[in-house]
């Protein structure tokens, strides 16, 4: 299929934003009478799923101690409660697992969430919270608990299940999708984008979206937008800070059946999400791995074949400019994970349950993790550059939020939406910048 010489908006990436923005642009537009085939054009250089949305962990959850991610989200897990099926997606709960140096942050969450209706219980004390895990699990033993936040909605989704249903919604809705396809450029005039080059031709356009996950700095660099920008910080100082950081993130799969982590009634567990200050030790040698506050997270998962997961990130020293502009190509594979979070991860799956005793050894070897690209505060940027270049810059909460690209359709068709309102690029030179926890996650 040629690629058409214009459109109304051109949606670069074919990833969970770029799939729901052009399914919520094509359903906006029929809606305001204002649909024409060909308005809505996606491109991606290579396919479907091809970037971080095809090997994301699928986690969806509401669990942030930032109120404007937390009224998102839940707008996000109403999108993905809405088709359960298309989206393969499991309501089956998450849990914050924390100890005490986390206890008001945790229990804070929880009263926000109650306050905006959204369903879960908080349980607090050492003891409390051991009869609470062991009544799911009867060989819990992770030490230094003492409170638990067990969301009642949210769960996991099956990555490219859930994308190739987000492609069946948005080419319904009319979108036009074309892989295989590298944008270039940008042609521009008078400060707006007015056509965006690709190695398959030119397409003029009144409106761009980037939604290219951790490939954004390139099309930052495309519209000559800044490499570092002044922030004013808490203590009313300005601070100089790069707009782009790289992240490797931890990830990986042992390789028992899912099956293997069924609570004692038989059913599918919560995703599980495990901070501790307890020391950690080498689930072979016994070891000292960490006397410092870590965490892990861990679900069954039929898509990965095993029980997948992961632990903190790390931030990629070398400099950003000696990095690939491809996350996923050369340059990237210095970064995949290695030994040293597998030890950790197993080591810390047996801390947490008798039943991962012994199982370092069936660590999957296949490369997992990636590099995730974060903003100055290590959270979203949904703004227009340029006049009419729209970027969704996700900052690696991008997967779970599946409703971010209804908000941007609406915001693309001329309405402002509140929820994207606490994420203006605007933040950082004013000093709006979200409230942070103690969680050892830059995501939390």
């Amino acid at each position: 299929m040629a690629l058409p010489n214009s459109a109304r908006f051109v949606v670069i990436g074919a990833g969970v934003h770029g799939l729901s923005t052009a399914w919520h642009l094509g359903v906006g537009l029929e809606a305001d009478g204002t649909f024409k085939p060909g308005d809505v054009v996606v491109l991606d250089k290579n396919g479907i799923g091809a970037g971080a949305s095809g090997i994301a962990c699928g986690v969806v959850r509401n669990n942030y101690f930032q109120p404007a991610m937390r009224e998102l989200m839940a707008h996000s897990v109403s999108v993905w409660e809405s088709d359960p099926e298309a989206f393969s997606y499991h309501g089956v709960g998450y849990m914050q697992i924390a100890p005490e140096v986390m206890h008001s942050d945790v229990a804070q969450i929880y009263e926000e969430q109650k306050s905006i209706g959204y369903s879960s219980t908080l349980v607090e004390g050492a003891e409390e919270c051991s009869a609470y895990m062991q009544a799911m699990f009867s060989d819990w033993q992770a030490k230094n608990i003492s409170v638990v936040l067990h969301e009642h909605r949210g769960g996991y989704a099956n990555n490219m299940a859930s994308l190739r249903g987000l492609e069946s919604k948005a080419r319904s809705a009319g979108a036009q999708i074309y892989t295989g396809t590298k944008v270039m450029g940008f042609r521009t005039d008078g400060g707006s984008v007015t056509a965006v080059e690709t190695d398959q031709g030119v397409i003029e356009c009144e409106q761009v979206v980037v939604a290219a996950g951790p490939w954004v700095r390139s099309f930052w660099k495309m519209l000559d937008l800044p490499d570092t920008i002044e922030v004013l910080g808490r203590d009313g100082q300005v601070y100089e800070r790069p707009m782009w950081t790289y992240w490797c993130l931890q990830e990986g799969t042992l390789r028992v059946s899912p099956e293997f982590l069924l609570t004692d009634a038989g059913e599918m567990p919560p995703v599980l999400h495990v901070d501790t200050d307890a020391p950690l030790y080498d689930d072979g040698d016994g070891s000292l791995i960490s006397d410092e506050l870590w965490g892990i997270y861990y679900k069954p998962d039929f898509s990965f074949g095993g029980v997948q997961g992961g632990a903190m990130p790390y931030v990629v020293e070398r400099p950003v400019d000696q990095l690939s502009v491809d996350p996923y190509g050369p340059a990237s594979a210095d970064f995949v994970v290695g030994n040293e979070f597998a030890r950790m991860w197993t080591s810390a799956l047996a801390h947490c349950h008798k039943r991962f005793e012994g199982k370092g050894d069936l660590f999957s070897k296949e490369p997992s993790g990636g590099l995730g690209c974060f903003t100055p505060d290590s959270f979203p940027v949904f703004d227009r550059f340029a006049g009419n270049a729209y970027f969704i810059a996700d900052s690696n909460h991008g997967y779970k939020m599946i409703g971010v690209g209804e908000l941007v359709s609406r915001e693309l068709r001329g309405r402002t939406e509140p929820l994207l309102e606490p994420f203006r690029f605007s933040r950082y030179g004013a000093g709006r910048l979200h409230p942070v926890s103690h969680s050892p996650y830059p995501w939390s």
